[in-house]
């Protein structure tokens, strides 16, 4: 991307109204939004060897995978979630919970990260968890209750200051009435229509039904879409509990996303969700399901008054299904082509703890979907957990990168026969 096309891009986004800046805008967001310099000139930097890095490898020899696959460390990164390979295969954008957002380089081409810096340092983030790009290279940020947008966020990461805009201002994703501590994990993607795709996790274990009639306006407890300025928002998905993954089917377009289901009915009920989505408006359940056909206590017995959309895949109760990929790459054998990789961050509300590992799932020629897992062992004979994947994506060479918050550390899973 020219400096000139850049220029021209920017300066269309910022005549859109859905990117006034308003006067509560932080100082600094004004500052880049205007393409000035905010004074931030430091970066933190993470070591990427050293004790630390060491026993992630030695966590790492322990993992299974199927034969021909391999498993090594890609780099070091605290508190790594969602994450976002730049289209142009130079820097990979790593989200957190907390209020960094993480800029991953590998500049020799080795497969092994050499640098791994906070992105945007002169930013006040609040739970970035969900980082998108665009195949013309703009970066959106999912914040709690914002998104940022960052043109050529690969030409300019380099930088502590960023060029960078509000999609969607600060207060406006969801009413500040309703922001919470619980859910909190926004992802984001663009579609094949060119939309972005955003889901909003509802705060609750269980929506009260005072709580339904915001959260269907909203699309807390669901999914929004919008046009990549940030205009034409729409509800496209309901009934969600909280998903924390989605991606569009390679060759039919159909929206695909995990959900995790409802604490405190017990160790193996109810299970969680795969779902599959073929048409905007769906609903898949929440609150009168608490996964699968596993009606909630709360909304026993009570008529439900949509038609509910039930999961692709019932997938084992509590085990956190997260991020997902669908696998496009030329690397793996030909059975994974369009498969699901997903990431199971395992169980918190369970006796003994299941997940901590990435499943596969392959779609038959009639749609039907089929998990088992693919690479495990980050729960120990003692049933503790030694990493929690969080998100699956896929590098320009067909290896996938998988995402750990626990450990803080991205791996990477590549084929050779």
């Amino acid at each position: 991307m020219t400096k000139l096309f850049l220029v021209t891009a920017v300066g269309a986004l910022m005549a859109s109204s859905a990117l006034a800046q308003s006067a509560n805008v932080p100082s600094n967001l004004e500052k880049l939004s205007g393409f000035k310099t905010t004074g931030v000139t430091e970066f933190t930097f993470i070591e990427q060897s050293g004790d630390y890095a060491d026993g992630i490898k030695k966590t790492l020899e322990r993992i299974t995978l199927p034969d021909g696959f391999k498993i090594e460390l890609y780099a070091v990164v605290p508190d790594a979630r969602h994450m976002a390979v730049g289209p142009q295969g130079i820097v990979t954008i790593v989200g957190t919970r907390k209020d960094k957002v993480w800029s991953v380089t590998d500049r020799n081409k080795d497969r092994i990260a050499d640098e791994v810096k906070d992105f945007a340092p002169s930013l006040t983030f609040s739970i970035p968890n969900g980082p998108c790009f665009s195949k013309d290279g703009f970066l959106y940020i999912a914040e709690q209750n914002r998104v940022l947008l960052f043109p050529a966020a690969e030409f300019f990461y380099e930088s502590p200051d960023v060029a960078a805009f509000n999609l969607v201002a600060g207060g406006e994703l969801i009413p500040a009435e309703q922001e919470s501590f619980n859910h909190t994990a926004r992802v984001c993607k663009l579609g094949p229509d060119g939309k972005i795709y955003i889901s909003l996790g509802q705060p609750f274990n269980v929506a009260p039904p005072e709580n339904l009639e915001v959260n269907t306006k909203w699309g807390i407890g669901g999914m929004i879409r919008m046009n990549t300025d940030g205009s034409g928002r729409e509800v496209y998905t309901y009934g969600i509990r909280n998903s924390v993954g989605h991606d569009f089917h390679p060759e039919t377009g159909d929206l695909w996303f995990t959900d995790n289901q409802v604490d405190g009915m017990g160790d193996d009920i109810p299970p969680g969700e795969l779902n599959h989505q073929t048409a905007m408006g769906q609903h898949f359940g929440h609150p009168w399901y608490g996964g699968g056909d596993t009606r909630t206590n709360e909304y026993a017995g009570q008529d439900v008054p949509v038609e509910v959309v039930m999961p692709a895949v019932d997938t084992i109760a509590h085990a956190a299904d997260l991020g997902m990929t669908f696998y496009t790459g030329k690397q793996f054998p030909s059975e994974y082509k369009n498969a699901i990789f997903s990431a199971q961050h395992g169980s918190w509300n369970r006796t003994t703890p299941v997940g901590a590992r990435v499943m596969v799932t392959t779609i038959d020629d009639e749609g039907n979907a089929t998990m088992k897992p693919f690479a495990e062992g980050w729960i120990d004979e003692n049933g503790e957990y030694l990493g929690r994947p969080v998100d699956v994506a896929q590098l320009r060479d067909g290896s996938i990168l998988v995402s750990d918050d626990l450990a803080g550390a991205i791996y990477r899973i590549s084929y050779s026969k």
